[in-house]
């Protein structure tokens, strides 16, 4: 039996017991199998936490104390944070930044794609030649493969275009083909490559298996079901990783700071060696690597908010612990 009182609660009775359930919600009952689901708007009052308040009303308090000793150092000099600001160096080192980010992020989405669909090829050589390129790039430190590929021209000296045994046609030194912004955009791709095939592919598994079948049944070839079934339908679970990965690349460029690239941070390093005002170009720099993520995790934000319509989770109610449950 059940008693509908409208604007409030559903009472629903079960073997002589009340139950009291939320009208906006649904709810499973532990011994009944059906589904009682009403469009009344009316939220689950819950228990008031006071651990909960005092622990966030503490972490407020450390994040104020922390603002405030950092307005009253001295050794910040906000005025001259303020002033290399808008440097045209600064500006100029933080475009670098962004379309390297952009260049990087792009080739490493694409070669990741195809990486990560060698992966899951079904022909064991191609598959484990993929494997062994994931496992070798994320082995070994970025810095290091950097530096490798930044000295490449003491391995080969030059790049030959030829036939084996005969005088090449093209010869061309290696160290102006590979500059130092070169040997960025290629150590950044490489070891990004080897990170992006693999959220690609826990995406590509996540899509059923069903969605394939069907496809081969309509006739379409490998290439077409990936292309128009399988990857549209992965990007759901792939946009939350590229973000994260795309904000990764932003705060990586930093490290091409070590081959003389003028990114931000390098930007930052060559004005404070003139003036030996560290502490405030850091700030400078870490103003703009902030600014920047924020903007790129709103846009994250609304991207998966985006591809996550039809996917919300339902919410359930739970029955209200009172008098008219004991009743």
């Amino acid at each position: 039996m059940t008693d509908f009182d409208a604007g409030k609660n559903v009472r629903f009775f079960q073997n002589q017991e009340k139950i009291i359930i939320n009208t906006e919600r649904k709810y499973y009952g532990e011994d009944f199998s059906y589904l009682i689901e009403l469009e009344n708007k009316q939220g689950i009052t819950q228990r008031f936490s006071y651990a909960r308040w005092a622990f966030g009303v503490a972490v407020l308090f450390i994040v104020l104390s922390f603002i405030y000793l950092a307005a009253q150092n001295e050794a910040f000099d906000w005025a001259l944070v303020g002033h290399y600001l808008f440097n045209p160096q600064i500006l100029k080192g933080l475009y670098t930044t962004l379309w390297l980010t952009a260049v990087v992020t792009l080739l490493s989405l694409i070669f990741g794609v195809v990486v990560a669909a060698m992966r899951l090829s079904r022909n064991p050589v191609v598959s484990l030649i993929a494997w062994c390129y994931i496992w070798l790039f994320r082995a070994t430190p970025l810095l290091v493969q950097l530096l490798f590929w930044f000295n490449i021209g003491y391995l080969i000296p030059t790049l030959n275009l030829g036939l084996p045994g005969m005088h090449p046609w093209i010869s061309i030194p290696t160290n102006s083909l590979i500059s130092a912004l070169g040997a960025s955009i290629l150590g950044l791709t490489m070891h990004g490559v080897a990170y992006s095939a693999e959220f690609v592919r826990g995406g590509l598994l996540a899509v059923p298996v069903g969605q394939q079948e069907a496809a081969r049944m309509l006739g379409l070839s490998p290439l077409q079901i990936f292309r128009k079934i399988v990857f549209p339908q992965s990007l759901r679970s792939i946009i939350p990783a590229l973000g994260n990965f795309l904000i990764d690349n932003l705060k990586g460029t930093s490290i091409i700071s070590v081959v003389a690239v003028t990114e931000l941070l390098y930007s930052a390093q060559l004005i404070y060696n003139r003036n030996y005002k560290i502490i405030p170009l850091l700030l400078v720099a870490t103003i703009w690597y902030v600014f920047v993520t924020s903007l790129l995790s709103l846009m994250q934000h609304a991207i998966e908010k985006r591809f996550n319509r039809g996917y919300q989770r339902q919410k359930y109610a739970r029955p209200e612990t009172g008098g008219d449950h004991a009743q």
